[in-house]
C-alpha cells in the first residue's frame, strides 16, 4: 500500500507499507529526481542497475537518484516493510525555492552530483539526526500530518545539503548476484525445517565461502543464520499451533526439533509462554470472535 502527497512543488511523499517477499519495479529513468527512502519498521532491499544491493533496517536511510533503481528488484527479507520515501525533483525546485531554504544557497543539481555521484546510491545508518526528521511522523495525529510534511521535507533538504557523504558511516552494499544467492539458500534452508544443515554443508553446496556465507546472510536477513533460523521455526510453529491440531510432537519435528522436550524449551525462550499455552490463547481468541 503506498499513500502519496506533493507537500510542495517538486516534492512528493509517500508513506509505504509492502506486505511481500520479493518483487520488481520498472519505471522510466529519471536522472534529475532524488528518491530518499527511510525504514521505519521491517528491513528491505533493492538490486540495483548497478550489480549492487543494498539493505535497510529500522531508521537506515538510503539515498540514490531514480535511474539507478528505473529495473531493479526489491526483496523484504522480514515479509514487510514499512518506511516513508521521498521524491525530490531537481528541475522543479531549482524553479520553486521553498521560500524558507532561499538563503541556503541550495542548487538542486549540485545536491545530486554530492549526494550520487556517477549514480551510486548512498546508504546511511540510523542516527539521531535522522531519527529526528522521520520518527515523529508515524506518531502525530492525521490531521497535523501535512503540515508536519511540509516542515519535516523542509528540514530533510537541509540535512541533505549539510552532509559530507566522504565524512560519514556508509551502509556495506553487495554484488547483486551474491544477495540473489543469499535469498536462494535461505529459500532452501526454509524449504523444509524438519532438515538442519551446517555453514559448512550450505558453504560446499552453494561454493561460496564459509565467511563471506555469514557476512551476506546477517546483512540481508539482519541476524545471522543460526538466530534467524530459531525465530523461524518458532514463528512457523506458532502457525501450526494456531492453525492446526497437530500434536506438539508432531509439530516439534515439523519445526526441526529432535523432541518435544527440546521444542518446549526453544518456544518458551522465544516467547516467554509454553506451546501449549500459546494454542489454548489462540483457541480462546477465535472463540471470542465467533
Amino acid at each position: 500500500m503506498k499513500d502519496s502527497l506533493e507537500v510542495l512543488p517538486g516534492i512528493e511523499l509517500s508513506v509505504i507499507h509492502f506486505h511481500s517477499e520479493r518483487f520488481t519495479m520498472h519505471h522510466e529513468l529519471f536522472s534529475d529526481v532524488l528518491e530518499v527512502n527511510y525504514c521505519h519498521r521491517g528491513r528491505i532491499g533493492w538490486d540495483m542497475r548497478d550489480g549492487s544491493s543494498v539493505f535497510l533496517g529500522a531508521g537506515d536511510l538510503e539515498i540514490h537518484t531514480m535511474d539507478c533503481c528505473a529495473d531493479s528488484t526489491i526483496t523484504l527479507p522480514l515479509g514487510g516493510y514499512e518506511g516513508i520515501t521521498v521524491l525530490f525533483d531537481m528541475e522543479v525546485l531549482e524553479d520553486h525555492v521553498p521560500e524558507l531554504l532561499k538563503d541556503a544557497g541550495l542548487n538542486g543539481r549540485a545536491l545530486l552530483k554530492k549526494l550520487c555521484p556517477g549514480q551510486t546510491p548512498l546508504s546511511l545508518p540510523a542516527s539521531p539526526e535522522i531519527s529526528g526528521i522521520f520518527s515523529c511522523l508515524f506518531e502525530v495525529p492525521q490531521k497535523l500530518l501535512p503540515s508536519y510534511y511540509r516542515i519535516k521535507m523542509l528540514e530533510l533538504l537541509l540535512y541533505l545539503e549539510q552532509l559530507k557523504p566522504s565524512h560519514v558511516n556508509r551502509l556495506t552494499s553487495y554484488q547483486s548476484e551474491l544477495t540473489v544467492l543469499i535469498r536462494e539458500i535461505h529459500d532452501f534452508i526454509t524449504a523444509d525445517l524438519s532438515k538442519r544443515f551446517t555453514i559448512e554443508e550450505l558453504s560446499k553446496k552453494y561454493l561460496i565461502n564459509t565467511t563471506t556465507l555469514k557476512k551476506i546472510f546477517k546483512a540481508v536477513y539482519e541476524k545471522p543464520i543460526a538466530a534467524y533460523m530459531k525465530e523461524y521455526r518458532i514463528r512457523q510453529a506458532m502457525l501450526l499451533l494456531s492453525q492446526t491440531d497437530d500434536s506438539m510432537a508432531d509439530i516439534a519435528g515439523q519445526v526441526g526439533y529432535v523432541n518435544q522436550g527440546k521444542f518446549t524449551q526453544a518456544f518458551k525462550e522465544q516467547t516467554q509462554m509454553l506451546p501449549t499455552e500459546y494454542r489454548k490463547r489462540c483457541r480462546l481468541r477465535k472463540m471470542e470472535k465467533e
